[in-house]
């Protein structure tokens, strides 16, 4: 047996992800009066309108919760706003090589799919790319940490579901999910993790992380003839991930299924059902939705959570 695969190697590759994980500040203490709402204005992408050229709506995480807000669902003071994903962070799941390659401006326009990203120098890259995903990042690793304390959390941001430990694409640089998962084992000592993927296209990157993981069950509903191509019952999980994209509505151009508004209300409402009513803490994420209502219509529906008492946004709704 070669001395990459010894029992000596895997302990030791462990211990060092256990410690960088307990040893991260990505997991610190929300004052009570905070709802388990995460969001930072670093999270929307505006690059010399270049992001434009991509589907995807990147300020559509900020138009949230500007929805919520001007609804009187939300009190901008209660946002939690999380931390930038340090390397150390990210190395508990992606490779020293696949945090290099991101160095690398023609990879990470590969990555999000936009080329013309491929000519800018990469500091600038990092910062008005890269960076807002790492916020991110830190926002899905958080949101576990809340979800576990009052019972659910919304990361109005990530999802990042295609992108695995050594390889992202479709507009994933990081693996925030996969991430999550990790840190939740180790900070809040959980051992069986739900991921229910519910956005148009197959969540191949966690798959791949997760494929002989026997604490991770994974349900994943998708449009099979769209990117990738590829291909709560007896599990009785103590987390779940809910990867609530809106890239299955009718008019989506990447998606191409036909669900209604109406319908993406109904899917989170039945989901958060399945957990509330089992007292398992949920995370949901954001994730996919290339069109501009796509923001409104999640904020539609985090207020239908909120109004069939689903989850606490701390008050009625009163016009603020």
């Amino acid at each position: 047996m070669s001395s990459s695969s010894s029992p000596s190697v895997t302990t030791d590759a462990e211990t060092l992800k256990r410690n960088r994980i307990l040893s991260s500040k990505l997991y610190f203490d929300i004052p009570i009066f905070k709802l388990p709402l995460i969001y930072s204005p670093d999270y929307d992408i505006s690059f010399l309108g270049i992001e434009k050229l991509h589907p995807f709506d990147s300020s559509k995480w900020g138009r949230i919760c500007q929805f919520l807000s001007s609804e009187g669902f939300l009190d901008k003071n209660c946002i939690v706003e999380p931390l930038e994903a340090s390397k150390e962070d990210l190395l508990v799941v992606h490779s020293e090589s696949y945090l290099k390659s991101l160095q690398s401006s023609p990879n990470v326009s590969i990555i999000i799919e936009v080329p013309p990203v491929a000519l800018f120098p990469n500091c600038l890259v990092q910062r008005k790319v890269l960076y807002p995903f790492r916020k991110q990042v830190g926002g899905t690793i958080l949101a576990a940490k809340l979800a576990k304390e009052r019972g659910w959390a919304i990361n109005v941001g990530g999802g990042f579901h295609h992108c695995s430990a050594d390889e992202g694409g479709g507009f994933c640089a990081y693996a925030d999910i996969s991430l999550c998962i990790h840190y939740a084992f180790v900070q809040l000592n959980i051992s069986r993790v739900m991921i229910i993927d519910l956005d148009a296209h197959q969540g191949n990157g966690h798959e791949k992380d997760f494929s002989s993981d026997s604490r991770v069950y994974i349900l994943d509903m998708f449009n099979p003839g769209i990117y990738p191509r590829v291909a709560g019952h007896t599990f009785d999980p103590e987390l779940v991930i809910y990867n609530a994209g809106t890239d299955i509505l009718e008019g989506d151009p990447l998606g191409m299924l036909k669900i209604s508004p109406d319908g993406i209300a109904a899917r989170d409402e039945k989901t958060f059902r399945f957990a509330r009513s089992r007292n398992i803490p949920i995370v949901m994420l954001t994730s996919g939705g290339y069109m501009k209502s796509s923001a409104r219509v999640i904020a539609n529906s985090v207020e239908n959570l909120s109004r069939k008492g689903l989850i606490n946004m701390g008050r009625s709704p009163v016009k603020i």
